[in-house]
This record gives structure tokens, C-alpha cells and sequence, in this order.
């Protein structure tokens, strides 16, 4: 290859953003201009489509919206650029000055659901290695940890998908509960477009008729915080019409009983009354999910980010047991994850209560296994910590110094202004970023690290499908990767071993702590997974992996999934005197998460360009309320204001607000932090909330 040739040769890689981590080739641009995006055919998810956010994604990695250099808050409180010696000293020095004085537990570590499984992998052991607390978890728990204690009751397992995203198309029908892949995952839709066109039927569940819910043949639109209650009513028609797979239940479940007799106090009637949703739709619904010889049921955030989310898959996947569409080709129980690596980022380590390789952080052999990969006495490992939440909420008092990677709570966590003022209360705050970002506003020091085009790493997506992101350029100078980072600071800690800064020798060690546990990576390496596109896990070493789990048996003691009975209950907010209406919040296609790298992209703030306030005419009648104008939305937490916008694709007493802003317009700032007591979810999809012209 001619030099020439090589300098604007296309890197084959995938979009920084949302799980479907769709595969796309950077182009470098002549002169050292930046890189352009073209689409990757080949590559099985996508095939080549993209989203207005993946085609923009280069525009991050213009120095004039990113850190490049940097930068520590001075005595007179100003962050000013600093040299990285400078800065990671004052890391350390932080950090350790906060363990001397008030034990390990007083520092925290914060990641995100976008870091590579690598760095996820490098925080955990630096967490509980290097700074020896248990303080550790990270944003991904506001994301599917409902769905993945529910697959952990149910299944013994959790993977986002037991199946490829490929099968959805080819089976009878999908209830799909609380997403909006229209908006979230674009290039995902097709896969239900095709499913209509091959005979299949779609049934969206979702208390508006968004773009995805206008695709389906069914639409059902459940007051915000009943999911649990319509799950069951349709248990229960599917048991008193004689719809059970009895052969399926005797021969892999155990449970039914108790699960039956819970459905089966949820009649018809009474569902329509908790729910809103007419009795003859019900029946609908439960006779086109019967009909076919397959089925699936797909949740997303709408029925798990509630302080009962748990239950509530849990009564989706019964549905599901209870009619055999589980353990089945083409039929089953799946997670749609939201964020980038949100399945991998929960496996590896940087989740309270775990270990790499999905490993319990509490189980003796877990810890010994790991240990021993680490070098370290298995009594050294700290046991579980906080959850995201109350690590977040315990800010400034318990935890006194806080290191925060690819995360951004000051807009993205619930009842965001308590949340706020904890991180102002705290005695030391670094933040490694891509850019400055409210929460780094806020920091000590301020780290600019990598992005995904400057760095190589892996990430797992919804199926399980493990991926591989490659370099496409070099970074700025002034930046450095978050591994580099870890490094610096561990051999500033007295850890001069066990951190290295090459993502493929963090993973090969990666590959060795996982072997054994439930998410065994040890038979994958970079050359499979860029000669396969992409290693489905669990992969223990000789194996192929494994595309369609469940198929043969549970990885439960027993080898059968579990029914768990479980009945509605109402969420920890109703409708009162004083806030009389419901809040539920969500995104928008243009924007992504907290919006901290969206907002800095011009054509993406063209098509959203802030907050706003959805609700019903009718509603709007009542109030007083103008389209365009500004809405004051209260809870019990605080207020916001948007602009109104008139719909009636919303339930009357419901109000819909995207979350991807800061300021007067924050969403968050209404949210409720109610805890799901099995995965500690907060409550965010549901909310009591006062409407009325700002």
C-alpha cells in the first residue's frame, strides 16, 4: 500500500453511542482535517444504517467543544489549565488525603455505561485494589438493572438479549413495553418493519403514541406506573382461556402455582381500572401474543425504571414462561439496553455489588478466583457498596471525595438538585471527561481523556454481542486515555503493577478473571471478534459462544427458569389535590442521555434544541395552557419550565418531558429517587406533578 493510500484508509469501527453499537468506517480527511463517517454494510446489526447522531459523532472530536488539556480549581475557585503531573498529583493527593482521614469508604468511584469493558474492567480493580473502598457503582443502574435482576430471579442469568437481534424479524409476534426505538435506536426499527412484512404482529405498550407505537398493530397506553397491573391481566386471560404451554411449564419451570394464583387475582376489569386500558384490547392483545407459534416480549425503560421495575419484568417474563415462548428458537424474554456498553459496563467490576465475569462480590470462590488474577489476598477485596443512587445521595457526608468517569448526574440522576447540591458538599471531586460537562463544571480537577475514534477497546452490545472499537486517528495532544489515567494514579498510590495502559493486555487479564463466571470472556480475543464481528459471550475458552442462550437448559441449580409470584402495587407517587397529574420522562432523536456530548453538535441542536412539556388538549384546556408558551411543572422536589407542546398522541393525565438538559428545563429536577428495593432503580418513569403556565 502506497503511503498515501494508507494515511486516508477506512477503520472499520463502531458509533460511540446507544447499544445497538452500530458498526460504521472512519474515513481520515485529507491534511489531517478530522474523519468522515461512511456506512459499514457488513456489519449484522445495522447494515449499514445510522442515525443523525452517529453520522454527526465526529463532530465531538473537534478541539472546539472537547477538553483538551488539564484543569485544577484554584484557591481563588477557578478551574485553570494545568500540566497532567500537576493535575493527577492533586488526584492522588485528593483522593488519599480524603482515605487518611476518614477511612477507604469515604472515597467514591463513579463510572458510566459507556466506557469500554476495558476501562469498566481497570476502574473496578482500581476501586477496590488501589483505593480499597467498596464506594463503587455506576450510571448504568439507572439504565436496565430492573431487567437484569429479573433475568437473574428468573433466568440465572443476565444477558440483554438471549437471542440476536436478526431473530426478531422471523418470529409471530413482539409486545414491545416501554420503548421507543423510533427515537432511541433508529436503525433498529427495521427489524420490526421487516417482522410486519413476514406476517408478524407488533403490539406497543406505551402511555403515548410515539413514532414506534404508530408502526404497531395493537397500541396500548397504560397510565404511567401500571405496567405490573396489565402484564398480569394478560396472565391471567391467558390462563383462563386455556392458553398455558403445560407441557413447557412441567418440564422447565418450577413456580407456577404460586405465580398462577397471583395473576389470577388480577381479573380483566380490574386491570382496566388500574391501567385505563380497555378490557377488549386486552383480549386483543392476549390473542395475538397466543396465536403464533412464537413470540417475544421486549422491555425497555418505560416498565423498569420504576420502584417496583423489577416485579414488573418479572410478570412479563411469567407471561412468557407461562405460554413456553421462552428457551425456544425465535421466542423469548429481552432487554432492549440502552447505553453504549451498558451490558458489558455491569459485568467487569465497576457495579457495587460485583466482580468481573459477572462474578457476586460476596461469593468466597468469586473472590479467591479474582483475587488471584490480581495478586491481591482475597480478604483485602472490599465487600459490596452503595448502589448509584444512594452512593450519589450519601455524597459529602459518608463519602467525602468522589472519582467520576463518562458520567454526567448533575443532569442525568434523579431529584437532581439534592443531587447537585451533595456533589457541591464534597471535600474533593475529580471528573474525567470528554468535555465539560455540568457535573465537571463542578470539579476539582477536570481530566480530558479519549474518545471512541482516538482509542481501541471493546463493548458489549444489547445481544451479547461482544465488539470491538478501533483507532481511527490520533488525539489531541493534551489527552489522554481514562487507562492512562488509572495508571497514573495507581503508581501514585503505591500500586506500580496491575494497571497498564494497553487495552488488549487489560483485556487478555480481563479474559483470565472472568473465566468461570456466568460472563466468561476467556475464549474471545481482538482477532476473533474482528474476524467474526463480534464474539457472543459466554464464551469459556475453545467455545464458539453462544448466539441463542437457553435453548437446551437454565443456567439455574436445577436447569429450569423460575416463575416469581408478584402483584401490582401502585408506584410511591399517585395523583393527589395537589400535584393531580403525572409525570413520565424519556429522549428525543436528535439528543442522547444527559446531552453532554450531543449539545455540542450543531445539527443536532438544530432538530431538538431544549426541553419542552407534552400534554393532552384536554389537559392544556383545563390549565390555561398556550402551545409554545412556558409550562411550570412542580413536584414534591422542585419545579421546571418548558416550552408547552399540544399533542393528543399523550394520555390526558399524563405529561411527558425529555431529559437531555440542564437548567431552568431539567427534567430530573421533578424525578422521584424512590428505590426498586431488589435492583435499587430509582422510580424515574413515574411521578405526581402540578401543570400550570409559568
Amino acid at each position: 500500500m502506497h503511503p498515501s493510500d494508507a494515511a486516508t484508509a477506512a477503520t472499520a469501527t463502531h458509533c460511540p453511542y446507544c447499544a445497538l453499537q452500530c458498526g460504521m468506517n472512519l474515513r481520515p480527511e485529507p491534511g489531517g482535517a478530522g474523519v468522515t463517517v461512511e456506512e459499514r454494510g457488513d456489519f449484522p446489526v445495522n447494515r449499514g444504517a445510522l442515525c443523525g447522531k452517529g453520522r454527526t459523532a465526529p463532530a465531538l472530536l473537534s478541539s472546539r467543544v472537547r477538553l483538551t488539556q488539564p484543569l485544577v480549581r484554584t484557591h481563588a475557585g477557578q478551574l485553570e489549565p494545568a500540566t497532567w503531573e500537576e493535575a493527577l498529583d492533586a488526584v492522588a493527593e485528593g483522593l488519599a488525603r480524603t482515605g487518611r482521614a476518614y477511612g477507604p469508604d469515604a472515597v467514591g468511584v463513579f463510572g458510566g455505561g459507556g466506557l469500554t469493558n476495558e476501562k469498566a474492567y481497570a476502574l473496578g480493580k482500581f476501586a477496590r485494589v488501589a483505593l480499597r473502598t467498596s464506594q463503587i457503582d455506576y450510571n448504568g443502574r439507572f439504565c436496565m438493572s430492573s431487567a437484569a435482576a429479573a433475568h437473574q430471579r428468573a433466568f440465572g442469568l443476565d444477558r440483554g438479549l438471549p437471542f440476536p437481534l436478526e431473530d426478531i424479524p422471523r418470529t409471530g409476534c413482539v409486545i414491545l413495553v416501554g420503548s421507543n426505538l423510533a427515537e432511541t435506536m433508529p436503525p433498529a426499527l427495521r427489524y420490526l418493519t421487516e417482522l410486519k412484512a413476514n406476517g408478524g404482529t407488533l403490539i406497543v405498550i406505551d402511555p403515548r403514541r410515539t413514532r414506534t407505537a404508530d408502526q404497531a398493530d395493537l397500541h396500548l397506553a397504560p397510565r404511567p406506573g401500571t405496567d405490573l397491573a396489565l402484564a398480569l391481566g394478560l396472565l391471567h386471560l391467558v390462563v383462563a382461556e386455556g392458553r398455558t404451554d403445560e407441557e413447557f411449564i412441567a418440564a422447565r419451570t418450577t413456580g407456577w402455582e404460586e405465580a398462577r394464583a397471583a395473576a389470577m387475582a388480577h381479573w380483566p376489569e380490574l386491570v382496566e381500572r388500574i391501567t385505563g386500558v380497555p378490557v377488549p384490547k386486552l383480549r386483543a392483545a392476549a390473542e395475538m401474543f397466543c396465536a403464533p407459534e412464537s413470540a417475544m416480549v421486549l422491555t425497555a425503560r418505560g416498565p423498569e425504571q420504576q420502584s417496583k421495575g423489577t416485579d414488573t419484568v418479572g410478570a412479563w417474563i411469567n407471561l412468557c414462561l407461562a405460554t413456553g415462548r421462552a428457551g425456544r428458537p425465535l421466542s423469548g424474554y429481552g432487554c432492549l439496553t440502552g447505553q453504549g456498553n451498558g451490558q458489558g459496563g455491569r459485568e467487569h467490576g465497576q457495579k457495587a455489588d460485583q466482580l468481573p465475569g459477572y462474578r457476586k462480590l460476596t461469593d468466597p470462590a468469586a473472590r479467591a478466583h479474582v483475587a488471584e488474577v490480581w495478586g491481591v489476598d482475597p480478604d483485602d477485596l472490599p465487600g459490596p457498596g452503595r448502589s448509584a443512587y444512594e452512593l450519589l445521595d450519601a455524597l459529602g457526608t459518608d463519602v467525602r471525595a468522589l472519582l467520576l468517569m463518562g458520567s454526567n448526574p448533575v443532569v442525568s440522576a434523579p431529584r437532581a438538585s439534592h443531587i447537585e447540591d451533595r456533589i457541591r458538599s464534597l471535600d474533593f471531586l475529580a471528573v474525567a471527561d470528554v468535555v465539560l460537562s455540568e457535573t465537571a463544571a463542578l470539579a476539582d480537577v477536570v481530566l480530558p481523556v479519549t474518545q471512541w475514534a482516538e482509542e481501541t477497546g471493546t463493548t458489549t452490545n444489547l445481544e451479547g454481542r461482544v465488539l470491538l472499537r478501533r483507532r481511527a486517528l490520533t488525539p489531541p495532544a493534551g489527552v489522554r486515555s481514562d487507562l492512562d489515567v488509572l495508571h497514573g494514579l495507581a503508581a501514585r498510590m503505591g500500586v506500580e503493577k496491575g494497571f497498564p495502559t494497553s487495552p488488549e493486555e487489560v483485556f487478555e487479564e480481563l479474559r483470565r478473571a472472568s473465566a468461570g463466571g456466568p460472563a466468561d470472556y476467556s475464549g474471545i480475543t481482538y482477532a476473533r471478534i474482528e474476524a467474526e464481528q463480534g464474539v457472543f459471550w459466554p464464551c469459556p475458552e475453545g467455545s464458539a459462544g453462544t448466539e441463542r442462550l437457553f435453548l437446551d437448559r437454565f443456567p439455574t441449580e436445577d436447569g429450569r427458569a423460575r416463575f416469581v409470584p408478584v402483584s401490582h402495587r401502585d408506584a410511591d407517587e399517585v395523583p393527589d389535590a395537589d400535584y393531580p397529574v403525572l409525570l413520565t420522562t424519556g429522549r428525543v432523536v436528535a439528543q442522547y442521555q444527559s446531552g453532554a456530548q450531543t449539545r455540542r453538535v450543531e445539527e443536532l441542536n438544530a432538530a431538538a434544541p431544549g426541553p419542552f412539556v407534552e400534554l393532552h388538549p384536554r389537559l392544556a384546556a383545563r390549565i390555561g395552557a398556550v402551545d409554545g408558551s412556558p409550562l411550570a411543572v412542580t413536584s414534591r422536589r422542585g419545579r421546571a419550565v418548558a416550552p408547552a407542546r399540544i399533542t393528543d398522541t399523550i394520555r390526558a393525565d399524563t405529561v411527558f418531558m425529555p431529559f437531555h438538559w440542564p437548567g431552568e428545563g431539567r427534567a430530573n429536577t421533578l424525578t422521584n429517587p424512590a428505590l426498586d428495593p431488589v435492583s435499587r432503580m430509582p422510580e424515574f418513569k413515574v411521578c405526581a406533578v402540578r401543570v400550570e403556565p409559568a
